[in-house]
């Protein structure tokens, strides 16, 4: 098997745990980690650490893909549909820098396609889209317990009331991406 149509793109939009769940039910992603990227402060941080907000470091997750069978736009596409762009630091009731909406992009071309994907999506939304676009410094891996959180926790209320409708809003609008 080649390697060469296999891509990683690393995105942020809130809690990594919703994330994650969204993106690991879409045709063409092998591998959906979830993690921590773009903070100020040396070393690998710690979740408690990322929540106290003082790191700079975002909730993101890192999306290994087929380019065979998904493209990197659909991948922003459906990462830019199923969470809230314009809302700065926050997603729903998560609030805190760690929840900002960003796009860190691994190369030229996936930083262009970012660009792209976030103004035809503009129209779409009433406000202003605040998604960061910035490149990939570090990404540091979450702790065990926060990799498959939803598909370990479904009974958890945060997933009932926040991941559920999620994934209800990904099968309505990309029900044709989906695996």
């Amino acid at each position: 098997m080649k390697t060469n149509n296999i891509q990683i793109a690393t995105v942020g939009g809130g809690c990594f745990w919703c994330t994650e769940a969204v993106f690991q039910e879409v045709k063409g992603v092998e591998k959906v980690v979830s993690g921590y990227s773009g903070g100020n402060v040396p070393g690998h941080p710690t979740y408690r650490e990322i929540c106290s907000g003082l790191t700079g470091h975002a909730e993101v997750i890192q999306i290994t893909f087929d380019t065979n069978i998904i493209s990197y736009e659909d991948i922003l596409v459906i990462f830019m549909t199923t969470h809230d762009p314009t809302t700065l630091n926050r997603q729903g009731a998560d609030r805190g820098t760690q929840y900002r909406s960003v796009i860190y992009y691994h190369n030229e071309n996936q930083k262009e396609i970012a660009e792209v994907v976030v103004k035809e999506v503009m129209p779409y939304y009433e406000n202003p889209i605040v998604t960061e676009i910035s490149p990939l410094d570090v990404f540091y891996e979450a702790e065990k317990e926060h990799q498959d959180y939803y598909r370990n926790n479904k009974q958890q209320g945060y997933c009932s009331f926040v991941i559920t409708p999620k994934l209800a809003k990904l099968r309505k609008l990309h029900a044709d991406k989906l695996k």
